[in-house]
């Protein structure tokens, strides 16, 4: 075939750069590819002393990267926009945050996804159904904690909130991010809380941040099984991770004792 196409000779595989006595199966493989690329790696690794290795992924996802844009401790996030990639989501594990939804309900209601990360394997849901504020938090497809507004959502604009307060310290070597209680509120008034014995501990999946609906692989399926769209007027949705949380005497007395 290749004779027929004006080709003399045809060479293929690594035995060309080994001496023809070393080109077998039995090797030495020093003059391979493979070989010399091991061996200059390994002099490399040792030149520069990057030595011993980190093979300890879950650390690494945890970790906040450097980026171009100042620090901050505040991001706001509009509806009808992109899909966020989960690396460039806040990062909201083991630590006190507060997602602040500021919306219009019209007379009769609304329903629909605030603002969603992740899907069925892992990830958040912050959204409205049967006029009722609702949070769930997903534990990596395992568990999930829902906590219900006791009070109806007023029709008009309001501020509808949602707060993470850890209530211990995550255990990373069994996969549990940290004890934590959330809680609800409209309008700065309470509405609603539950305790979580454990919670994401390192990423809400691969499927990224999205505002106004749910658009990765469903957080709360049980809840909803399409997008679930926000049908009031959402105007936006800040997510706060300076630890600045509205004071509950009652909650901070529990939270106490809990870690006694």
């Amino acid at each position: 075939m290749l004779r027929g196409t004006g080709s003399g000779t045809a060479t293929f595989g690594k035995w060309h750069l080994a001496p023809r006595y070393e080109a077998g199966p039995a090797g030495p493989f020093d003059h391979w590819p493979t070989g010399m690329m091991v061996g200059r790696w390994w002099a490399e690794a040792g030149k520069y002393g990057v030595m011993p290795l980190d093979g300890d992924a879950r650390s690494r996802l945890a970790l906040q990267r450097p980026t171009i844009a100042a620090p901050r401790d505040s991001m706001t996030f509009f509806p009808d926009g992109s899909l966020v990639p989960f690396a460039a989501a806040p990062k909201l594990y083991n630590r006190p945050y507060s997602i602040t939804a500021q919306a219009v309900v019209p007379e009769g209601g609304a329903e629909g996804v605030l603002i969603a990360q992740g899907g069925n394997t892992g990830g958040y849901a912050f959204f409205m159904k049967d006029q009722r504020l609702h949070f769930v938090h997903n534990y990596l497809g395992r568990d999930v904690f829902t906590v219900t507004s006791d009070a109806e959502i007023p029709s008009g604009d309001v501020a509808l909130r949602y707060e993470f307060e850890p209530t211990g310290k995550p255990d990373l070597t069994v996969g549990k991010g940290c004890p934590a209680r959330g809680q609800l509120y409209i309008d700065e008034k309470l509405v609603g809380e539950v305790d979580m014995p454990h919670t994401v501990p390192i990423m809400f999946g691969t499927e990224g941040l999205t505002c106004g609906r749910d658009g990765g692989s469903r957080v709360a399926p049980e809840a909803y099984s399409d997008d679930f769209a926000f049908t009031g007027t959402l105007k936006s949705v800040t997510i706060d991770t300076s630890g600045d949380l509205i004071p509950d005497t009652e909650s901070e007395v529990r939270i106490a004792m809990a870690r006694q």
